[in-house]
């Protein structure tokens, strides 16, 4: 089985940083594209980066220049800095990977459970 556990999210004040982490574990063969994903009540899930295991990237355009994607291949977890925070980015972020599985032919999606994280103004 394989598990993504999210972890660094809380309560900021407009203008701060935060970073969050999520550790893949499991019974990995290799990892492709990890992402971070966000939820508010109501809304769809939108996409706010991603990273394939070459190190390439993609960023929602209103966290352009404020977050940063970030991977480590040999601990399979992924990061994202969020800077210069704003209330709008309130929300639960969601970790996503795309993972091959020891001993399977195809690769899955996986998600984590969530992080809040809560920018005050």
């Amino acid at each position: 089985q394989v598990q993504l556990v999210e972890s660094g999210g809380g309560l900021v004040q407009a203008g701060e940083s935060l970073r969050l982490s999520c550790a893949a574990s499991g019974r990995i063969s290799s990892v492709n594209t990890m992402a971070w994903y966000r939820q508010t009540p109501g809304k769809q899930r939108e996409l706010v980066a991603d990273i394939t295991s070459a190190g390439g990237t993609n960023y929602l355009d209103s966290v352009k220049g404020r977050f940063t994607i970030s991977r480590d291949n040999a601990k399979n977890t992924v990061y994202l800095q969020m800077n210069n925070l704003k209330p709008e980015d309130t929300a639960v972020y969601y970790c996503n990977a795309d993972i091959l599985y020891v001993g399977w032919e195809y690769s899955a999606e996986y998600w984590g459970k969530g992080t809040l994280v809560t920018v005050s103004s």
